[in-house]
């Protein structure tokens, strides 16, 4: 089959295009940096540089493919300490270049990385994107099948920390204990979409991603006994004060209101309720695997 690829050779990215290759797909991925061309033709696949907001170019890498795979990156819109991005409005505007490209190209089958939360609009932050650009795709003929992906939180988020985890032996939230919450390896998305890809498509679907549940203190207490920090702690403080050291940190105010805003959605369990209406069989990679990875980042951090 060949499957074109958006978002390059990120943390999903690298280890999708290398399963999809494996299988014996034909892979194309699309990255807006030239440097990224040969480390995407050692994988086997084809580098097609280009930006996510050329319609045109879109359309024509579209074209000669059985199904593409979409995402919106964060960081490729821009830094979130930027105060003067306006993420809605331009999450809303790739969702809608991706949609006049498929239109355009004549694709059928599309699967979507969007996320957890993207059921609602209200009440969870800065994931509120997610609801409006699978209400975009949703705009699009009935001809074209489209699955949309739900991962929970990833792993990898917590690299955040890290700093706090060296200086302060503190992982600080608004939100913590000994309740669970799911968490996602990048890999294991990978994984999901590699078998959503070689399904048969047919209409509209969802589908949530998850490798474990964990609670904070969990976190913390495998973190910690990664790190050689026995007493590393999930910190709770007030989301009021939470949001003013993200603000005081220069965070762009839309991201930073949205990340207490969730953070709240998370500790009173909203976040989580459309999940576990529809939960998903867990992959394979546990925190304390992902807890090598980082362990090893951590100790190279000066």
């Amino acid at each position: 089959m060949k499957i074109v690829l958006t978002g390059s050779l990120g943390r999903i990215g690298k280890p999708l295009t290398q399963h999809l290759v494996e299988k014996g797909h034909r892979v194309t991925v699309i990255s807006s940096k030239a440097e990224r061309q040969k480390e995407i033709e050692a994988l086997g696949a084809t580098a097609a540089i280009g930006s996510m907001q050329d319609v045109d170019f879109l359309t024509s890498t579209f074209k000669v493919s059985d199904a593409v795979y979409l995402m919106i990156a964060w960081d490729a819109i821009g830094n979130i300490f930027d105060k003067n991005i306006d993420f809605p409005t331009e999450f809303n505007k790739i969702a809608n270049i991706y949609k006049q490209a498929v239109e355009q190209s004549g694709i059928k089958n599309v699967v979507y990385l969007s996320s957890i939360g993207a059921h609602t609009n209200k009440g969870i932050g800065s994931l509120s994107v997610y609801s409006g650009v699978e209400d975009i795709m949703n705009q699009l003929s009935e001809e074209v099948s489209i699955k949309f992906m739900r991962p929970v939180a990833f792993y990898t988020n917590l690299y955040r920390f890290m700093q706090s985890m060296k200086t302060d032996g503190t992982i600080v939230q608004s939100y913590g204990g000994d309740t669970k919450e799911p968490w996602v390896s990048p890999v294991d998305i990978a994984n999901v979409i590699v078998e959503e890809l070689e399904k048969p498509f047919e209409g509209r679907s969802f589908r949530y991603i998850a490798s474990e549940e964990v609670s904070p203190n969990e976190v913390a207490n495998i973190l910690g006994e990664a790190i050689g920090n026995r007493d590393l702690k999930w910190k709770i403080v007030p989301a009021e004060q939470l949001l003013n050291g993200v603000l005081a940190s220069g965070m762009n105010e839309w991201v930073a209101k949205g990340f207490v805003e969730m953070q709240t959605a998370q500790g009173n369990g909203t976040l989580y309720e459309d999940f576990y209406k529809n939960k998903p069989v867990m992959g394979e990679i546990k925190l304390t695997d992902f807890a090598k990875e980082f362990t090893s980042v951590y100790n190279q951090e000066v």
